[in-house]
């Protein structure tokens, strides 16, 4: 439901409010909502689209273990029926809308967003987001910690396409890598529904599917990253400081490719192999990239083997110093980890099993950037003939969906994210809500059952509205959602509307940003650590990695009608 009307906005404290999922359910989804700042028993009332009331009850309560904040959990029953359900608790109002694919705009709107933020190119599909090219990046300079003997320092080359980061303008392998793994891991689960799915692009009338045309965009900006003669992979492509907030065209600061780095070889490694796979079928509309993708693989992968301590170290960066993302990472194993079990899915070559056994993890964790051992574990999940480390992964997977259930029906919203301090923090509602999600789809499909989605259910019931702050936290979509997200195009496009379908960071205690002018955080209790203003780059920052856990999860939502009509 594409920007709703307001109804229950935003409360000033000790104000009653109605927190529910705003964009919508499926007919056989659990309807919960949230009551807080007055105990509502005898004042519900619920009037269901052919006009009847009902009175629903309270089921139990819930106190905020940060804030004391008394919360009143409502189970509204079976609404089986599409429509609007309009709720009144006292004087505040809201609807809750259900119907058969309550997800297909939202989910769409977070794949196409991909689009509005490609590099290099004009945008002329965007409607009110349409802008001129900016960031040809056809004169990129090799930075002196990137130069080599055949590629020395201040030598031009050109790496045009690719999707820019985050709130910021540059592009950086590590984080594009894992966008595209994550993403190609829910693809290969709902192959179908991703293969119909139409985003208007302009490379929607070709022969490939616009999923895979979109990933594309931005391998065919990794073609560009590695060293062609050494195979190492350059950590990013960046400006030396961050632009201000202006439009693309407006930049002027000259852009460089810095150090090759051993995560970001091994990344960029993970992904060319599983392209290849992926890629094979479209050979109409991308003649040899498969080929050119086993290749560029298998070399990334050596040059790691021959540089397992590479690691990007930023403060080592002179002439010019750089001060962007770092996107940093100490340890490799899971890196690794990860190209080994793609690399030996793509040519079954036994150094590869070898490999991947020698840096096999002991435990699932949610994939992130920087922990990217689930992403090499789905790649013996999603592959009925990799049975070699099949069932140890499988059984991790299933403990953590397991221990991820616990403590749901005594939690303030209903959901197995948001019960824990850990569980907030920079990019939260990415890793630790969408992912956390996405896993307990993933195990349900893999087991056969449906154990687990009543739960990813209600992470998205808390994703998109049913929260303590009331916000649902995808732009566009809700009648409480950022206006005004970290990001420069949306800052600077005179366009009042940010981007729709981004999803931002979300509550964050951590609060780095507040030292940067004039930002107060209305809270400091973890769940309630939101600002949705441009200046709060660790609550309101928007990223392809964020948006990819969104695609991921809303898709396979999206999907699960889709297949059933």
């Amino acid at each position: 439901m594409l920007l709703a009307t307001l109804a229950a906005g935003g409360q000033a404290q000790n104000e009653v409010a109605i927190r529910r999922n705003q964009v919508g359910c499926y007919p056989q989804q659990e309807k919960v909502i949230v009551v807080e700042g007055m105990n509502p028993s005898g004042k519900i009332k619920l009037t269901l689209p052919d006009g009847k009331v009902k009175k629903p009850k309270v089921t139990r309560k819930a106190t905020s273990p940060w804030s004391g904040k008394q919360r009143y959990i409502i189970d509204l029953g079976q609404l089986n029926t599409p429509g609007d359900y309009h709720l009144s608790v006292g004087t505040e109002q809201c609807d809750l809308h259900v119907a058969e694919r309550p997800y297909h705009d939202i989910a769409k709107a977070s794949l196409r967003l991909f689009y509005l933020i490609r590099s290099g190119v004009a945008i002329d599909q965007g409607g009110a987001y349409n802008r001129p090219l900016g960031h040809a990046d056809t004169h990129v300079m090799i930075h002196n910690s990137a130069a080599s003997e055949l590629r020395k320092a201040g030598t031009v080359i050109s790496s045009p396409f690719g999707w820019y980061d985050a709130g910021d303008y540059n592009k950086y392998v590590v984080n594009s890598a894992f966008s595209i793994g994550l993403m190609f891991s829910a693809y290969e689960r709902q192959k179908d529904y991703f293969d119909h799915l139409q985003t208007d692009i302009p490379e929607s009338d070709n022969h490939t599917p616009d999923f895979l045309d979109e990933m594309m965009f931005n391998l065919k900006w990794f073609l560009t990253m590695q060293d062609p003669f050494d195979g190492g992979v350059y950590h990013k492509l960046t400006t030396p400081n961050f632009e201000g907030f202006v439009m693309p065209t407006d930049c002027h600061q000259p852009r460089y490719v810095v150090a090759k780095s051993v995560t970001a070889t091994l990344d960029f490694a993970a992904v060319m192999a599983d392209a290849a796979r992926l890629y094979e079928p479209y050979q109409q509309d991308y003649p040899g990239f498969s080929a050119q993708a086993a290749a560029m693989a298998e070399r990334a992968y050596q040059w790691a083997k021959e540089h397992p301590n590479a690691f990007y170290r930023q403060e080592q960066l002179k002439d010019p110093s750089v001060s962007t993302g770092t996107y940093g990472d100490g340890h490799a194993g899971d890196e690794f980890f990860w190209a080994a079990s793609a690399l030996y899915r793509l040519t079954h070559k036994p150094f590869y099993l070898e490999e991947a056994r020698r840096y096999q993890p002991q435990r699932f964790s949610v994939p992130s950037w920087g922990g990217v051992a689930s992403l090499g574990a789905f790649e013996w999940l999603n592959d009925p003939q990799m049975d070699a480390l099949r069932q140890p992964m499988l059984q991790q997977m299933m403990a953590y969906c397991d221990d991820a259930i616990k403590g749901v029906e005594t939690s303030s919203f209903q959901s197995p994210f948001g019960n824990k301090p850990n569980d907030f923090g920079w990019g939260c509602l990415a890793e630790k809500c969408c992912c956390q999600a996405l896993v307990l789809l993933m195990a349900d499909q893999l087991n056969g059952n449906t154990k687990y989605q009543r739960y990813a259910f209600q992470n998205a019931d808390y994703l998109l509205g049913r929260n303590a702050t009331g916000y649902c936290y995808v732009t566009g979509f809700g009648d409480k959602s950022p206006m005004h997200p970290h990001h420069r195009i949306s800052a600077a496009d005179k366009v009042e509307a940010p981007f729709p379908g981004m999803l931002v960071g979300g509550p964050n205690p951590g609060q780095q940003d507040k030292g940067s002018g004039n930002l107060t955080y209305p809270s400091n209790h973890p769940d309630e650590s939101y600002l949705d203003m441009n200046e709060s780059y660790a609550s309101n920052e928007i990223a392809i990695n964020w948006n990819a856990s969104l695609v991921a999860f809303l898709c396979w939502l999206d999907a699960l009608t889709a297949i059933e009509h």
